[in-house]
């Protein structure tokens, strides 16, 4: 029998109260508020009373979602005391589920970085070993789901904000089709771009997220007016005579020999619950990175072009010195980056209508760097964001689910996509793959067994 919603909030507050001050995941709870919450949907489950898909379940928002009443800082020295009077959709919608919010997880930076820290709250560590990262910009996200300090997490995912950290710290983590989700509430990054994406151990929880969430939002300017069918009931259908693509020629050139070992196992468990393993090119993907970074940091610097020019030492320097890169494009710069996003899509559209149903890839193809407090942001997210930025250019949703540890016993995560809007075979395949390892079931050792 599960746990009441009281007891699992409770268990929850008790890890954050043990192991925040080693990890600093979570900078900002409500105790009381989360309780009472809590206390009403088992009050509700007595009753008879379904709050909905996420009935008592415990979250943390990455604290660039905007939370009514709750300081939301986005990671950034000027937004520091910022207290937002509304809710963004996405929490709107979380509570309107049943969800039981603890509060907010930390963050890069302006969201701008795979290190995930900031001047209002320092440095977010992993919780697999504190010495290293737990991936950006949502590392808060996922370090707060692996040390259970929450069942589900809130991120947001520009290039990989999401898959990175998911994958860092062993957790599930989708970046949706962009316009799936609301993003109306959150600071922007490159609205072009940004997504905001459920985390959760298992991808279960992942998938009720993620149809909790889903559906279009009059007022927010990507929102895509695009349906969803009911697809919870089929999530153990199994992924029997599906074509899964492997690009080697891309995804398993420069990676660590570790990571992909563990993938290539993965790909093994595939082909064992009946999929079909393709090999496939997928000619420009070595391009779509560098086409993606002129697009994001030209949004970016366009987004805080003022603060830029007129404040900018309110932006610490590490991220301002990668921000300003974005002022180094031309016009022309970022228009062959939207020429190359369309060949990019094109070649995706064939791939995906006449070639395989997913592709698997490592979601990063490095271990969880050390943190050394000097990172050039730059260069450490262009190593580990080589995979990611490819469909975050092309829009197309990607579920990064965990499949193996390191020797020194961090955690790896493999990375699933699929055509556009087809976020529920993601789920059945990452549900499989789920089944039949317990990669997603280990637990850090700090939370001991």
């Amino acid at each position: 029998m599960a746990p009441s919603a009281v007891a699992a909030t409770e268990a929850c507050i008790e890890n954050i109260q043990r192991h925040n001050e080693t990890l600093n995941a979570v900078v900002t709870w409500d105790e009381d508020a989360a309780l009472a919450s809590a206390a009403e949907a088992d009050r509700a489950a007595s009753e008879g009373r379904w709050l909905g898909l996420l009935h008592g379940m415990t979250m943390t928002l990455k604290d660039n979602i905007a939370t009514a009443g709750m300081r939301t800082t986005s990671g950034a020295m000027f937004f520091a005391d910022h207290v937002p009077n509304e809710d963004a959709e996405v929490v709107r919608r979380l509570r309107g589920a049943g969800a039981v919010l603890i509060g907010k997880a930390n963050m890069q930076e302006l969201a701008f970085g795979v290190v995930t820290t900031n001047p209002v709250f320092g440095q977010c560590r992993n919780p697999w070993n504190p010495d290293h990262i737990p991936g950006g910009t949502s590392g808060g996200s996922g370090a707060s789901v692996a040390a259970g300090m929450c069942q589900g997490s809130l991120g947001t995912d520009t290039g990989g904000s999401v898959r990175i950290p998911a994958a860092m710290t062993g957790v599930a983590g989708l970046r949706p089709t962009h316009g799936r989700i609301s993003i109306r509430g959150v600071t922007p990054a490159s609205m072009s771009n940004d997504t905001i994406g459920p985390m959760a151990r298992e991808v279960t929880d992942v998938a009720r997220l993620f149809a909790a969430l889903s559906g279009y939002d009059v007022h927010d300017p990507v929102s895509a007016d695009q349906p969803l069918a009911n697809f919870l009931p089929s999530l153990s259908d199994g992924i029997a005579g599906t074509r899964i693509g492997i690009a080697r020629k891309f995804h398993f050139q420069r990676v660590h020999p570790m990571v992909e070992e563990a993938v290539l196992d993965a790909v093994r468990v595939f082909e064992s619950l009946g999929a079909e393993i393709r090999e496939i090119d997928l000619p420009g993907a070595e391009l779509a990175q560098d086409w993606n970074i002129a697009q994001i940091y030209g949004d970016i610097c366009a987004h805080f072009k003022e603060r830029l020019i007129n404040d900018p030492e309110s932006i610490s320097p590490r991220v301002r010195a990668r921000m300003m890169l974005g002022l180094n494009f031309t016009a022309v710069d970022y228009a062959e980056a939207m020429r190359g996003k369309e060949v990019w899509q094109r070649t995706l559209k064939r791939t995906f209508e006449d070639e395989v149903d997913m592709i698997l890839a490592p979601t990063v193809p490095i271990a969880p760097p050390p943190i050394t407090g000097d990172e050039n942001l730059h260069e450490a997210t262009r190593d580990a964001a080589r995979f990611t930025y490819g469909s975050a250019l092309s829009s197309h949703p990607g579920l990064s689910v965990p499949c193996g540890f390191t020797s020194d016993g961090l955690p790896i995560g493999l990375m699933l996509e699929a055509a556009w809007w087809n976020e529920p075979l993601l789920f059945r395949a990452g549900v499989a793959y789920q089944s039949a390892t317990d990669w997603h079931t280990r637990r850090p050792p700090l939370l001991g067994t």
